[in-house]
C-alpha cells in the first residue's frame, strides 16, 4: 500500500545550518513508497513491490512500488508531455525555474534532520554526515544550479556578410537519470538540479536499495511548485533502468554507478535514437604521500580519504602509494587510526563508521580482504565482520601491498586501506597510471615543485593537493578513461544538459 499523506507538521523542522547540532530521528516515519509520475502517486502496474532494509539491523524498512517496463513508460510518457511546446514547463520563464529550485532547497532547509534520519535509516551512513555533509550540500547544490537558471545563455556571432548569427542554449529533453545508493540523496540532487536548472524533464531511478530519500524530496519538489511531469521517479531493479534507457523518447542518460553497468548503458544508448550520455563510474584512486609531508595530517588525510562513508566511494582513495622513507611509520600510525575509528549504531553522535549497505556488498568485501592475504598483503588490523546483526565491516588495514594483486585492481567499495611502497616521481606516476579507472588522485608534499610534475602527470578528473574528498557545486567532477566522461556540478555539468543551436538570419544591410 501507498503511504497515506501526513501533516509536514509531524516533520523535525529545523533552522538548517551546517554546524547545527540536530536531533536525529532513529525511527522516522515513512510518508511515501510508491512512484512518482506527474505529481502523483501511484501503485506499480504489475502490483509488485520490493523491500528496502535496514542495513544497520537487517530488518525492513518498508514495501516500495517496483517500476517494471509499464510504470517507465508512462513516467516518460508524462515527462515527454511536459517537455511539448507550449507547455507550462516550456513557457516558464528561465527565473522562475530558478525560483522553484530555490524553494525546494528552502524545504529541504526546513526537513533536513527528518530527511538526513531517513538518509542513516536507509543507507546506514552515521547521522551526523548525512545531516551535515549529505543535505547540507544537497542544498548548496541546488542553490548554485537554481542561480544558472537565468544566467546559461548564447552568443551574437559577427559572422562574414550580410547576416546576422546567434547561437540559442536549448535544454536537451527528457532525461533519464540513474543514481547509486552510496550518496541516495546527494547523487539525487546532483543529477536533478543541473537538469532543471536548463529546463529539461527528468524521470529518475534510485538504487533499490536505498529509495526514500529521492521519494520524499521528490514530494517537495512538488511543493515547490514543480509543474506536473517534470520530474518523475520510478523505484526498481535493473529492468526498470534497462527499459528507461532504452525509450525512444529519452534524449539523455545520465547514470552513476559501477563501470561494468556504464558500459552496458553507453552500449544501449546508441540503440534506436543516439542518447547523450553523462557517466560518472568506478575508480581505483591512488593517493600519493611523500616524505616531507606532516605526518599527522598526512596520516588522518589518508584515513577519511578511504574511510569516509563506509569506504562506499567511488573517488576513494584506496590505493595509498607512501614514499619508502617513510614507509614503515606511516603503516605504523594508519593501524592506530583505524583502530580507534568508532564503528556502530549510525544514529549515534559519536560513531564514524556506520554499516556496508548490504549482505552482497559485505560479503565481496570480506572475500577480497581474503584474496589480498591470499597474494602476500600484509592484514595488519581488521578483515572481519564487526558484531552479529547489519552489516558491519572492521576497520581493515593491508600492508605491503603490490600493484598485481587483485585488491590493488579490483575496486572494493569497504572500509579496506591498501597501503604501498613508491621510490621515485617517475616509477609513482606510471604506477598510478595503471588502471583502466581515472576518476581521482592526491598528491601530499609541501615541495610545490614535486607537487606540479605529479598533477601534470597523473590520468585523474579530480587532482586533490594536501586534503582529500573536497567537493563543491562550483567545482567540476567527473572522470578519465573507464571511469566515464561528462562533468557533473560547476558550469561544465550545465553543458552537459544543454543543446547549442546556431541561428542565421539574412539582412537587407549590416552595419559593425
Amino acid at each position: 500500500m501507498l503511504r497515506a499523506l501526513r501533516s509536514f507538521s509531524k516533520l523535525q523542522k529545523c533552522c538548517y545550518s551546517a554546524q547545527a547540532k540536530a536531533a536525529p530521528q532513529s525511527n522516522p516515519e515513512i510518508l511515501y513508497s510508491g512512484i512518482f509520475i506527474n505529481n502523483e502517486w501511484h501503485k506499480s502496474k504489475s502490483g509488485r513491490t520490493f523491500e528496502t532494509v535496514n542495513p544497520s539491523t537487517g530488518e525492513v524498512i518498508t514495501e516500495v512500488q517496483r517500476a517494471g517496463v509499464e510504470d517507465v513508460e508512462l513516467a516518460v510518457n508524462a515527462a515527454h508531455s511536459a517537455f511539448k511546446l507550449g507547455s507550462p514547463w516550456r513557457t516558464m520563464d528561465a527565473s522562475e525555474r530558478g525560483r522553484i529550485l530555490f524553494k525546494l532547497a528552502d524545504a529541504m532547509e526546513r526537513d533536513a534532520a527528518y530527511i538526513a534520519s531517513l538518509e542513516t535509516l536507509d543507507n546506514g551512513k552515521p547521522f551526523s554526515m548525512a545531516y551535515n555533509v549529505d543535505v547540507a550540500y544537497g542544498i548548496k547544490c541546488l542553490r548554485y544550479m537554481a542561480g544558472y537558471a537565468d544566467k546559461d545563455h548564447g552568443k551574437t556571432i559577427p559572422v562574414d556578410g550580410k547576416y546576422f548569427a546567434y547561437t540559442r542554449h536549448e535544454p536537451v529533453g527528457v532525461c533519464g537519470q540513474i543514481i547509486p545508493w552510496n550518496f541516495p540523496l546527494l547523487m539525487f540532487i546532483w543529477k536533478i538540479a543541473p537538469a532543471l536548472a536548463m529546463g529539461n524533464t527528468v524521470v529518475l531511478k534510485p538504487a533499490e536499495q536505498t529509495p526514500l530519500s529521492a521519494l520524499y524530496v521528490s514530494q517537495l519538489a512538488k511543493e515547490a511548485g514543480l509543474p506536473p511531469g517534470v520530474l518523475n521517479i520510478v523505484p526498481g531493479y535493473g529492468d526498470a533502468g534497462e527499459a528507461l534507457v532504452k525509450n525512444q523518447k529519452v534524449d539523455k542518460i545520465a547514470f552513476t554507478g559501477s563501470t561494468q553497468v556504464g558500459k552496458l548503458i553507453q552500449q544501449m544508448s546508441g540503440v534506436g535514437n543516439l542518447k547523450r550520455t553523462t557517466l560518472e563510474l568506478g575508480g581505483k584512486s591512488p593517493n600519493i604521500i611523500l616524505a616531507d609531508v606532516n605526518m599527522d595530517t598526512a596520516v588522518e588525510a589518508a584515513h577519511q580519504g578511504i574511510f569516509f562513508n563506509q569506504g562506499q566511494v567511488c573517488c576513494a582513495g584506496s590505493r595509498t602509494f607512501v614514499e619508502e622513507k617513510i614507509y614503515d611509520e606511516f603503516v605504523e600510525r594508519s593501524v592506530e587510526r583505524a583502530k580507534k575509528r568508532t564503528v556502530g549504531n549510525p544514529f549515534d553522535a559519536n560513531t564514524e563508521q556506520g554499516p556496508q549497505i548490504d549482505g552482497t556488498q559485505l560479503n565481496k568485501i570480506l572475500e577480497l580482504i581474503q584474496s589480498g592475504v591470499k597474494d602476500g598483503a600484509s592484514l595488519l588490523t581488521g578483515g572481519q565482520r564487526f558484531g552479529d546483526k547489519g552489516f558491519f565491516v572492521e576497520p581493515t588495514v593491508m600492508a605491503n601491498v603490490q600493484d598485481n594483486h587483485l585488491i590493488a585492481r579490483e575496486e572494493i567499495f569497504g572500509p579496506v586501506q591498501q597501503l604501498f611502497k613508491f621510490k621515485n616521481l617517475d616509477d609513482i606516476i606510471e604506477r598510478a597510471n595503471d588502471t583502466n579507472y581515472g576518476l581521482a588522485a592526491a598528491v601530499f608534499s609541501k615541495d610545490m615543485d614535486k607537487v606540479n610534475y605529479l598533477v601534470q602527470g597523473i590520468k585523474a578528473g579530480t587532482v586533490w593537493v594536501n586534503c582529500y574528498n573536497v567537493f563543491g557545486a562550483n567545482v567540476p567532477f567527473g572522470g578519465f578513461k573507464d571511469s566515464g566522461h561528462g562533468r557533473e556540478m560547476s558550469e561544465y555539468g550545465l553543458k552537459q544538459y544543454t543543446e547549442v543551436k546556431a541561428v542565421v538570419v539574412a539582412i537587407p544591410e549590416k552595419n559593425s
